[in-house]
């Protein structure tokens, strides 16, 4: 298992919304959750971050921590 610095390390990522790439800055922790919630229910990472982008109100990246955090919180 990797330690707090390798989780905590910031690596951006790209995904694709609405047929466009774009990048997506999250730490290696946020970035295993998001694709683990992904994948519990059934979607690709890209239709995940599409539907919290149709949400959000600021920052993507921000949106998808405030996401990941609140669905672990909820037992997602």
């Amino acid at each position: 298992m990797a330690g707090a610095a390798e989780k905590s390390r910031l690596i951006k990522r790209s995904v694709t919304l609405a047929g466009h790439r774009t990048s997506l800055s999250l730490e290696v922790i946020f970035w295993e959750q998001l694709v683990r919630i992904a994948d519990a229910r059934g979607q690709s990472v890209n239709a995940l971050v599409a539907e919290i982008d149709e949400e959000r109100e600021g920052n993507l990246s921000s949106a998808v921590r405030v996401f990941v955090l609140e669905s672990l919180l909820n037992g997602e």
